[in-house]
């Protein structure tokens, strides 16, 4: 396994050359966007790593993951479905265009900006700070990792260049999608996505979602099977923003991607992968790190189709 993964990222480095990390935000522009790690934990809870699979990274939309099984235990599948739909957009992830067309303002799956933003307004806690902990203690359980926190300076430079996502957000406050004050789902939203881990506690995360919710290590039941299972439905059709039917046809497993230039991807029944690279595609995907992914499932045979 080990010599596997050396051999995706020689494999895959060269097309690092191909992307560029989020400026967008000015924090994640200050990255050197040449690294490129990742890291597979089995799930027998055996762990391999390579490249940059130990540098920290921010979760951005992978965090979209946990706040989703988070809030569908806390509030119930059906309930957290009134506020936002289950299908694809075919839009970028920050497209405010559905919101605008549709007959109800709701966004059409919980993996974009909106719909996380609305996922998030649903967190159970009395305030910002208590909805936080709950959440980054639920991200530690999923990652076996209690030092994970969120990056100050992440958050502040989203806090103060998120005007699409204001934009959406008051827009769904105006359709009475979210719940609480606007600004108060926005710092939860602004603080996980700079939720700050590695591609190793990726692979952790994913190898809890390949188990069906148990973890490799304690045999804990941290999320219950269906949640699990709803969750990696989510990854397959809209993980990857718009380019997730493409992933599907050349990697074939549940994914999830971030910014931060971080994938997490689950094989049921047999391990999680975790991937980072900040250079990204035109998409808003890892570009080292999709061709890292389409190595290892094409030499291991892992597509799910």
């Amino acid at each position: 396994m080990q010599n596997l993964l050396d051999e995706a990222i020689r494999y895959a480095l060269p097309y690092v050359l191909e992307g560029k990390p989020a400026s967008y935000i000015p924090e994640l522009g200050k990255v050197d966007p040449k690294q490129l790690g990742v890291a597979i934990v089995s799930m027998e809870g055996n762990h391999w790593g390579s490249g940059a699979c130990n540098s920290n990274f921010t979760m951005q939309s992978i965090s979209k993951v946990a706040a989703l099984m988070l809030a569908v235990m806390d509030r119930g599948e059906q309930y957290v479905f009134s506020k936002v739909g289950m299908e694809p957009t075919g839009d970028p992830f920050n497209s405010i265009i559905k919101l605008e067309t549709m007959k109800t303002a709701k966004p059409l799956n919980p993996m974009i900006n909106a719909g996380a933003i609305a996922v998030d307004s649903l967190i159970l806690g009395e305030h910002v700070e208590e909805k936080l902990n709950r959440l980054i203690g639920f991200v530690r359980r999923l990652c076996h990792n209690e030092k994970i926190w969120f990056n100050q300076e992440v958050y502040q430079s989203e806090n103060a260049t998120g005007y699409r996502n204001r934009a959406l957000a008051n827009f769904m406050k105006d359709a009475a999608i979210i719940e609480g004050e606007v600004e108060a789902v926005l710092e939860l939203y602004f603080k996980q996505c700079s939720i700050e881990l590695n591609a190793m506690d990726i692979a952790m995360m994913g190898a809890v979602l390949a188990g069906d919710g148990t973890s490799p290590i304690t045999g804990e039941v941290i999320i219950p099977k269906s949640i699990a299972r709803l969750v990696k439905t989510f990854m397959v059709t809209c993980g990857m923003y718009d380019a997730s039917g493409e992933f599907a046809v050349r990697v074939g497993l549940p994914a999830k991607s971030g910014v931060g230039g971080g994938i997490l991807a689950t094989v049921p029944g047999k391990m999680g992968i975790g991937v980072f690279g900040p250079a990204l595609d035109s998409k808003g995907n890892s570009a080292g790190g999709i061709k890292v992914l389409e190595y290892i499932s094409r030499k291991l045979d892992l597509s799910i189709f």
